[in-house]
């Protein structure tokens, strides 16, 4: 499996996400073929090697003389729809333009179909857009990972008058997204093009991703920093050996002063809320007090949520938060019909070995409904998989 790991050290546009992908080792002329594809007439891709801070870094500019800024988002579809672009690449495309014009739509209050993408409406967007995903698929990307973005506040010019930055787009852009502050700078680090591209493509978020590292590329931004205005991509391979490989959120308290009957509720509570995995664990603390470790497992756009159950209906006043990384054997659900009737039977499937679980609750109605032993449905669903898998 081969892995994009974009660390954005002083943010992300689309032209530093193309330098960066081009100095990793992405063609300069697939990148630019993005120009003629999408039937956009004049237009260049330019590059230049720059120092920003002590940094070496590969610049990319954009020219097109035409500064569109009063498209419709169904003009920017139009044109993306008629391009000459593989099936997949055009599905991104189209998947990249939707989330910006949701997004405007939303701020202004306006229909989709109607929105007004002014500064997003050129056909520097176009390129950017199209021309990450052609060095991506040059680049044989499989999975995409992407680094906390960086923020920072001031004000910028828009079509619109002064906006507060980070600007409206890019915040709402990067929901779900790990975020953090810079305060040395005010200035733009993370553009809208920028955080549609990375929220959109991004598998996972977090630290660097396990894989063998084979190639490095640096992009420059255009602006002075008091840190090198760079964003980085490192190109790896990671073992392909079928396993799944996830970074996570692990969220973790020790209570000593909770009512026990509190538990089922907060449990539930995390659960409703996304949380993968929730445990509870007898543990010892200071004066040799007995207490509880409450270890919450998710995936982080559902940490922030977790977290505010955990210090709300708790006693808590403090959690830790780690980043983790889970392997998991790849699993499929799969339905059989038995005398009691439908079960969904969780199978993991890796390196010849093959087990089936039925699910819990599927069995327990099941038992329920047809007033037969609980422990009866979970073999008879195990056994009628068994039986369907002899036959294949």
């Amino acid at each position: 499996m081969r892995i994009a790991y974009f660390d954005c050290v002083g943010g992300a546009s689309g032209d530093m996400l193309l330098g960066a992908l081009i100095d990793a080792g992405a063609s300069l002329d697939v990148v630019r073929s993005a120009i003629e594809r999408l039937a956009l007439p004049d237009g260049d891709i330019i590059t230049e090697r720059v120092l920003t801070g002590a940094l070496s870094a590969l610049q990319v500019t954009v020219k097109t003389p035409r500064k569109e800024m009063h498209r419709h988002y169904t003009d920017l579809v139009v044109i993306v729809t008629k391009a000459d672009l593989p099936a997949a690449i055009k599905a991104k495309a189209l998947a990249i333009l939707r989330r910006i014009g949701e997004v405007e739509a939303g701020i202004h209050g306006e229909p989709l179909e109607s929105i007004h993408l002014h500064e997003l409406g050129g056909d520097d967007t176009l390129i950017d857009i199209v021309g990450v995903l052609l060095a991506l698929a040059d680049l044989k990307i499989d999975r995409v990972c992407v680094s906390p973005l960086p923020l920072a506040r001031g004000w910028t010019n828009a079509q619109h008058g002064q906006l507060p930055l980070p600007a409206p787009a890019t915040l709402a852009l990067l929901k779900a997204a790990p975020v953090r502050y810079v305060d040395s700078v005010e200035a733009e680090l993370v553009t809208p093009t920028g955080a549609a591209l990375l929220t959109t493509l991004a598998d996972q978020y977090g630290g660097f991703p396990s894989m063998t590292l084979r190639s490095i590329g640096v992009g420059a931004g255009r602006r002075e920093m008091p840190f090198p205005n760079v964003a980085r991509v490192l190109i790896g391979e990671a073992a392909d050996d079928g396993l799944l490989v996830e970074t996570l959120t692990l969220l973790e308290t020790n209570i000593d002063d909770l009512n026990p009957q509190v538990y089922e509720h907060v449990l539930n509570r995390l659960f409703e809320a996304g949380a993968l995995d929730v445990t509870l664990t007898p543990v010892h603390m200071k004066k040799n007090r007995p207490a509880t470790t409450m270890s919450v497992l998710c995936q982080a756009d559902k940490a922030e949520v977790a977290l505010q159950i955990m210090l709300s209906e708790t006693t808590t006043l403090g959690v830790r938060r780690h980043t983790i990384e889970r392997v998991s054997v790849p699993r499929t659900i799969e339905t059989v019909d038995t005398p009691y009737g439908s079960i969904r039977v969780k199978v993991a499937r890796w390196n010849g070995i093959e087990r089936a679980v039925p699910e819990y609750e599927d069995c327990r109605r099941a038992a329920e409904q047809r007033h037969v032993p609980l422990i009866e449905v979970m073999t008879a669903a195990h056994s009628i998989w068994k039986q369907t898998l002899a036959a294949d």
